[in-house]
């Protein structure tokens, strides 16, 4: 069991390493493995200093000057210091005098650095990477999740996600490309890769794939504020208007999806009075300007389109769940994902009976590609819990309790599967 001080630890780390390896990477031209490496350093710092002397006030900021005095030690090797003040992208080899000057590298550093994630996520999401790599170099990199926890979330073995994950840094590094957003041709063939990667940091925040918070909040904003960026940046492109609304239409629910103690709320039993207008109101604009940019709706306009009906429901009982039902089947046709399938297996119960959604999940079931994915077996619980059949919904949800990683989920699944099962005695 970790003590107050790990977890506490862990949720600073994947909150601040994403933007700390980031600047880092930028003061080192883009090597990632240094800067990670220099991250990792300073993270092992950090962990021996605040045991003994507590946390410091702003331990972001503590993270960051060290991990940066690491990237000044690794150039001082390369015989290369600091990067220019005339040009923060240009390395130049400096005094010793000035390498030591640390506030006037802060200050170097900290120009534009609201677009350093942005930089990194650009860097991960490189076409020369496959799309299994560039999620776990991100998951990696710009979450902080470990080998374990995203070997957990591709379904993976640890060791092939690890072996991904050194291929890929090996490739980055081997093209020796400026770390920076590209312009034109090259930002637009790299694009929905960017745009998968953002929403892979959007969906690790908004349900944790680990952990003992069944959200982390920060994530879901970093990626919404990385949406609107390029939103601002590429206006007629209507995927990333899509992506845009589609975060912001579901992060509306986030309020509403725990309780006083963080206990989760499901979708159905949730207090619609606390789903932020605002954001839905912003997320339905950015919807209309995708509709506005192109002619068929892409993957995520189309989820943008399936969380609007959810986020325009006074009630539970008025979605339009056969509207979604149809969505999802476009969905499916254009993805061929299990996932997007088991989610459309979800609304045909809700809009036609749990039977008709029941026979779906079978089919995924005997398929076998989503036979480790715990919201299968959930899904297939709850479908059996309405249909009556309580034994069976309760081996299903106990199924899917041993198989989720993350404490708050599964303490929620085990307590579906206690209340299908007859009282002792």
């Amino acid at each position: 069991m970790a003590t107050e001080f790990e977890r506490t630890f862990d949720a600073i780390w994947k909150m601040e390493s994403g933007r700390v390896i980031a600047s880092v990477a930028k003061l080192l031209r883009g090597d990632l493995g240094a800067a990670e490496e220099a991250a990792q350093e300073a993270a092992l710092s950090a962990w021996e200093h605040w045991s003994r002397e507590g946390l410091p006030e702003n331990p972001g900021a503590w993270l960051m000057t060290t991990a940066r005095r690491r990237g000044i030690d690794a150039l001082r090797r390369r015989g290369t210091l600091v990067i220019s003040a005339a040009d923060p992208n240009v390395l130049e080899a400096r005094s010793s005098a000035q390498a030591d000057d640390m506030e006037e590298v802060d200050r170097i550093l900290d120009d534009g650095i609201e677009d350093d994630l942005l930089r990194l996520i650009f860097a991960t999401a490189h076409p020369r990477l496959g799309e299994e790599a560039r999620g776990a170099l991100t998951l990696r990199l710009v979450c902080g999740l470990t080998t374990e926890e995203i070997a957990r979330a591709f379904l993976t073995q640890e060791s092939t996600i690890a072996q991904r994950i050194v291929r890929a840094k090996k490739t980055l590094g081997e093209l020796d490309e400026p770390f920076e957003i590209p312009a034109g041709e090259a930002l637009r063939e790299r694009l929905d890769s960017v745009l998968e990667v953002i929403y892979l940091l959007f969906n690790e925040g908004y349900s944790a794939t680990s952990g003992g918070d069944w959200m982390r909040p920060a994530l879901c904003d970093e990626a919404i504020r990385l949406g609107r960026i390029l939103a601002a940046r590429m206006k007629d492109e209507p995927e990333v208007h899509g992506l845009t609304a589609l975060m912001e239409l579901q992060a509306s629910r986030m309020r509403a999806r725990v309780d006083a103690s963080g206990q989760p709320i499901l979708l159905l039993d949730q207090d619609r009075g606390r789903w932020d207008q605002l954001l839905i109101r912003r997320g339905l604009a950015g919807l209309e300007l995708a509709s506005r940019s192109g002619d068929h709706p892409g993957p995520f306009e189309l989820q943008a389109m399936i969380a609007a009906c959810h986020a325009t429901a006074a009630t539970a009982e008025e979605t339009n769940w056969e509207r979604i039902a149809t969505l999802y089947g476009v969905l499916s046709a254009m993805t061929g994902s299990p996932v997007v399938e088991l989610n459309r297996a979800v609304a045909v119960a809700m809009a036609r009976g749990p039977a008709d959604g029941l026979a779906i999940i079978d089919v995924l079931a005997e398929d076998g590609r989503l036979g480790e994915y715990h919201p299968l077996h959930a899904a297939r619980g709850d479908l059996l819990l309405r249909l009556e059949r309580f034994s069976e919904a309760a081996a299903a949800f106990e199924r899917a309790a041993q198989l989720a990683k993350n404490d708050r989920e599964r303490a929620l699944l085990e307590k579906r599967a206690q209340s299908c099962l007859p009282p002792a005695g």
